[in-house]
């Protein structure tokens, strides 16, 4: 996510629901990756829990997701790193997403 104007919450410091928002997104896009699209999909976040661990200050972000486990009636349970673009580790989140 390219850094703007319109990130900031205070200063030049990403707003921390911007972040959640690409955690979320992230989650969703490795949830699917591999699994079987039907052709209504639906499809919801469950949980999600966001450690910021650092702000991320007038630079873009990107994140990292991978699946943990598949679970019983389309659990899907995410790991999520969010990076700036100095390489700085930023948030951290856990991401429960339904199929």
């Amino acid at each position: 996510m390219p850094f703007t104007d319109a990130l900031p919450t205070l200063g030049d410091v990403v707003h921390g629901g911007a972040i959640s928002s690409l955690i979320d997104t992230a989650a969703a896009t490795a949830a699917w990756s591999g699994a079987e699209v039907p052709e209504k999909p639906r499809a919801s976040t469950v949980g999600l829990t966001v450690d910021f661990l650092t702000p991320a200050r007038g630079q873009g972000i990107k994140a990292d997701a991978r699946v943990v486990r598949r679970a019983g009636r389309g659990l899907c349970f995410c790991e999520v790193r969010v990076f700036a673009e100095d390489g700085t580790h930023v948030a951290q989140a856990l991401v429960t997403y339904q199929l």
